[in-house]
């Protein structure tokens, strides 16, 4: 299990300028919709952006803090 404040500061260490919005799918806080809006997504192809934000979240899910995760990214304007 994970709060969404260690979430998002898991996403914004590695995306500084990211806006997160999270959604609890099941209220166990293990299974997640994810939203990240960031102007480090422009150039990048919609596989990239996932990319980076499974990244950030490379730790909590290989220790199953974080189960599944529905993402969305959007790129935003600078």
């Amino acid at each position: 299990m994970i709060d969404n404040a260690s979430l998002t500061a898991l996403i914004r260490h590695d995306i500084p300028d990211a806006e997160v919005e999270i959604f609890d799918r099941t209220g166990t806080m293990d299974h997640f919709n994810i939203t990240v809006r960031s102007s480090a997504f422009g150039d990048k192809t919609l596989i990239e952006q996932h990319q980076l934000v499974y990244g950030a979240l490379k730790g909590a899910l290989k220790d199953g803090r974080v189960h599944a995760v529905e993402l969305t990214t959007v790129v935003s304007k600078s």
